[in-house]
């Protein structure tokens, strides 16, 4: 569970695995309250523990997890071209399989992503692509706008890959630096993609963790103010499609096609 709230495991599909994991192995509402306590910021997590209370299997929830990041894959394929540049930021593991499946399945394009600070979830990104055989250049995030427009010698990017912790009626949360991408996606004119799993929906309010201030400056001078919100909301109005199980929906379309599953 440590490793759940210290954020040694991450992405949020990972986070809600490892969540049900614990809670198979020793199922109650203490423990359901213990885990849904450790990251507030994770619908998924506690959509998965829903499921585990109401009778369904580990098994099986691992194994609609895994048809369903086929079905992403294969969207996400139908809109990389060949020489794109696609963006991402911080790590998401639909992301990520979804990228690595492309380039198994041809397609050639290269991926510009952020060291995403301050414990550097982007660092992972690149390696994980990087493994794959996928040329990958890694920008500092006050870097963010020119991996995203034709400045510093860099090549436009094409299309933006973003996953989301939490789907919201009004939008998406997910790692912080994900609304100003946003928004220099939409000035750029690029194609802003988020993508992942339906049960990422709540209806609930979603509330922004702030995370510890020794993650950004350990052993900072006293008194002196740090703030490390770990996430942020991204209205709907600057989501071009979202991407999911349930296929490349606009945002209202995925919305009325959620409520109904």
């Amino acid at each position: 569970m440590n490793d759940i709230k210290n954020i040694k495991i991450q992405g949020a599909k990972n986070i809600a695995k490892a969540a049900a994991k614990v809670y198979s192995s020793s199922p109650s509402k203490f423990m359901k309250r213990k885990l849904l306590s450790l990251r507030p910021t994770e619908p998924m997590m506690e959509n998965m523990l829903d499921m585990l209370e109401n009778g369904k299997s580990y098994r099986e929830i691992i194994n609609e997890l895994k048809i369903s990041q086929t079905k992403i894959n294969n969207y996400v394929l139908k809109l990389i071209k060949n020489k794109d540049v696609v963006f991402t930021h911080c790590h998401s593991t639909s992301v990520v399989n979804a990228l690595i499946y492309a380039k198994n399945k041809g397609k050639k394009f290269e991926v510009y992503n952020t060291e995403t600070r301050p414990l550097y979830q982007g660092r992972k990104t690149f390696k994980e692509l990087r493994k794959a055989g996928i040329k990958v250049t890694l920008f500092v995030d006050s870097a963010m706008g020119v991996a995203l427009s034709k400045r510093g010698g860099t090549r436009k990017t094409d299309k933006v890959f973003l996953g989301a912790d939490a789907i919201t009626d009004k939008g998406v949360v997910n790692k912080i630096g994900s609304g100003v991408v946003a928004q220099i996606a939409r000035e750029e004119k690029i194609p802003f993609y988020i993508v992942a799993d339906s049960w990422k929906f709540t209806k609930s309010k979603v509330p922004i963790e702030n995370r510890k201030l020794n993650e950004v400056w350990d052993k900072a001078p006293k008194n002196i103010r740090i703030k490390n919100p770990a996430f942020e909301f991204v209205p709907k109005k600057y989501i071009t499609k979202i991407i999911s199980e349930l296929g490349i929906m606009n945002y209202d379309v995925f919305l009325r096609k959620v409520r109904k599953s």
